[in-house]
């Protein structure tokens, strides 16, 4: 692992679960990551799922793409959709997976973006278990072919790595989802010291 200081753009959007947000830009801003928050709305004021309003680092548009190492996606199910319908996303999910330098990371409903472009055919993933029938679908479901078979793997896990896909299952596990990106960027001993600072008891 190289030394050089790590990035990461955490996308937001009305309706997305705060926590998963929030929780993941604060453990990873403890470990020493740099951390965007980006917003995919029009204006840099976001409100998430229980009308909490939250200001984002920048818009979208105007984040730097090429200095991150990741891009994550909180879940929601409006926040989700807001993801969904939004190119920035859906266009940097599919460049930064074809990368194997980069990550893509989402969590909750949000790993449905990711199978809905195709990202997680032929993989392992975790998802909200709403979400499991969309995210086994993959990119069949926007071919009108739901009906064949499950084109994704769910593990029905707290989170799943699979190449340079990470997925998280729901609010529940953030803690886990964000350890996980924790130790992907700065190490397992930074991981493990955040965990027992914070009290957390499940490393």
């Amino acid at each position: 692992m190289d030394n050089r200081e790590k990035t990461a753009i955490v996308f937001m959007a009305d309706g997305m679960e705060m926590c998963e947000c929030l929780i993941t830009v604060d453990i990873l801003r403890r470990a020493g990551v740099k951390v965007i928050t980006a917003s995919v709305m029009k204006d840099r004021t976001v409100t998430a799922s229980h009308q909490v309003r939250i200001e984002a680092d920048v818009l979208a548009a105007d984040a730097d793409f090429a200095a991150a190492d990741i891009i994550i996606l909180p879940g929601g199910r409006v926040g989700t959709e807001n993801l969904a319908a939004s190119d920035i996303v859906t266009g940097q999910c599919s460049r930064y997976a074809g990368n194997s330098s980069r990550y893509v990371a989402a969590i909750c409903a949000a790993p449905s973006v990711l199978s809905g472009i195709g990202i997680l055919d032929g993989r392992k993933a975790t998802c909200h278990p709403d979400f499991s029938e969309k995210v086994q679908a993959g990119s069949s479901i926007s071919d009108g072919n739901a009906d064949i078979s499950p084109l994704v793997t769910l593990t029905h896990e707290s989170v799943t790595v699979d190449g340079n896909i990470i997925t998280g299952q729901g609010l529940g596990a953030t803690m886990d989802f964000a350890l996980c990106i924790t130790e992907i960027l700065a190490g397992k001993e930074t991981a493990d010291r955040i965990a027992a600072a914070t009290c957390y008891r499940n490393r």
